[in-house]
């Protein structure tokens, strides 16, 4: 039975079994043939050939290759040459370009004939660019008119500022084809961001994955200034957006505005990083929770030298409470300057009809920084200003002038006063400030700097020296 079935199968389709059975012959010696065709040339010598490869990256990508180590041919998994440790010159001026692969994926018919060397695309693997962040500019616009495909894999990317190094950029990827076309991924500050680029690189969206922090980036066109536009993001649960003009090494910020729940202001100023890194700024707060001075990590933020010795600042910020709202504070107006870790602080506030000013001084980049501080306190009615402490004091009308001079040890916990004055004709022993001193560490001072604002402690504070 089964060999009548057979004989059956095998007279009515012969032919096609014949034909078949040809086709393996066929398929065999075309994929022998290709197979040779692919190996062959890993036995090139490609040092004849490095003139014309080193001309067609300078012609099609601005990369003019200034010393290499070799080219190979490598087969598998796709046809492509290989330049190792490549240094090359960029058409952008002032920047330098490492790369420990560089990887061309010629056309197939190119790899027997060089003299019409064309390539599908090219990869730069383990790269290193530096450069100068004044000379930024230039290198987008040249590394975004590439029509050419290419794509980087595990790019560093420096920014330096007259040979001062101001930010990196690791583990980039990026392509300009393919379906993370215009996407930059990297890391920034040891977390992972994301970059997209849309409508010719002027709409720019950027998140700092895992962090709650996003941006949106809109560039206006304007012949007039090199960049100007708006920006919106968001940290956490908090909104802010600006709108901001770039010319001659300034960055002007305007109706910069921020949003939260613990606080809220505007402000506008400008930030410059010629000569040096500085930002000038004018800001009135809208609303501020007074809890969030409890929530600073000010022992982190002193840790941070290597920031503060590049941040330089000069910023004033006013307060004016709404109507109708329990606040202490009736006004208050702060003015900063930070130069080179040496911070000033010149503060002036009102409590009712009391008024108060400060000034403040501290370097910032000592191991243990000390507040130096000289503060004076004048009011007409020295029984409204206790009140609004929940304090009662019979006397009326009673004028009060303060005079205080000392330091203030930040991490330690200790304060020292120089000198208490009061109405002129008081000026404190040494056995008094012994004493207002021990009564600031032990009911003002007792956690950490930012509990000497407690409200419930200062009333103390202020019963226990009265």
């Amino acid at each position: 039975m089964i060999n009548k079935i057979y004989k059956t199968i095998n007279n009515k389709f012969s032919r096609l079994f014949k034909f078949i059975f040809f086709l393996r012959y066929l398929f065999s010696i075309f994929f022998v043939a290709l197979l040779i065709i692919l190996l062959i040339p890993q036995v090139f010598d490609y040092k004849k050939k490095e003139q014309i490869i080193k001309q067609y990256l300078f012609n099609n990508y601005g990369l003019k290759i200034i010393k290499m180590d070799n080219i190979d041919f490598n087969s598998f998994p796709v046809p492509n040459l290989q330049i190792n440790n490549a240094i090359i010159n960029p058409s952008s001026d002032n920047l330098s370009l490492s790369s420990q692969k560089l990887i061309i994926y010629p056309e197939i018919f190119s790899i027997y004939n060089y003299n019409n060397f064309h390539a599908r695309k090219i990869k730069l693997i383990n790269s290193v660019i530096t450069t100068d962040v004044k000379f930024i500019q230039n290198f987008i616009k040249d590394i975004f008119s590439i029509e050419k495909k290419f794509f980087f894999e595990n790019l560093k990317f420096n920014i330096s500022d007259n040979n001062n190094n101001i930010i990196n950029l690791n583990k980039i990827r990026f392509t300009n084809y393919g379906y993370k076309k215009n996407v930059i991924i990297g890391e920034l500050f040891n977390r992972k961001f994301e970059v997209n680029l849309k409508d010719k690189y002027k709409n720019i969206s950027f998140k700092l994955l895992g962090t709650g922090i996003s941006a949106k980036l809109i560039f206006f066109d304007n012949k007039n200034l090199n960049y100007n536009g708006n920006l919106k993001g968001k940290v956490l649960r908090s909104n802010f957006k600006l709108d901001f003009s770039y010319e001659n090494n300034s960055l002007k910020i305007s109706n910069f505005i921020f949003r939260d729940k613990k606080l809220s202001f505007s402000s506008n100023g400008t930030l410059k990083y010629k000569p040096f890194f500085k930002i000038d700024l004018n800001s009135e707060v809208k609303n501020i929770d007074p809890k969030i001075l409890k929530d600073l990590d000010i022992e982190h933020i002193l840790n941070s030298k290597e920031l503060i010795k590049r941040f330089n600042s000069q910023i004033s910020i006013s307060f004016l409470p709404k109507r109708f709202y329990n606040n202490l504070i009736d006004n208050l107006d702060i003015k900063t300057q930070l130069a080179f870790g040496r911070l000033n602080i010149y503060k002036n506030f009102s409590i009712d009809k009391s008024k108060f000013n400060c000034k403040n001084k501290i370097n910032l980049l000592e191991d243990y920084p000390v507040l130096h501080f000289d503060c004076n306190l004048s009011t007409m009615d020295k029984r409204e200003l206790y009140e609004k402490f929940g304090i009662k004091y019979q006397n009326k009308n009673e004028k009060l002038k303060l005079v205080i001079r000392g330091n203030l040890n930040i991490l330690n916990n200790t304060i020292n006063f120089d000198s208490i004055e009061m109405n002129e004709n008081y000026n404190a022993t040494i056995e008094d400030i012994k004493y207002f001193k021990s009564s600031f560490e032990n009911i003002l001072f007792d956690k950490n700097f930012q509990n000497i604002f407690d409200l419930s402690k200062l009333r103390k504070f202020i019963l226990e020296i009265s």
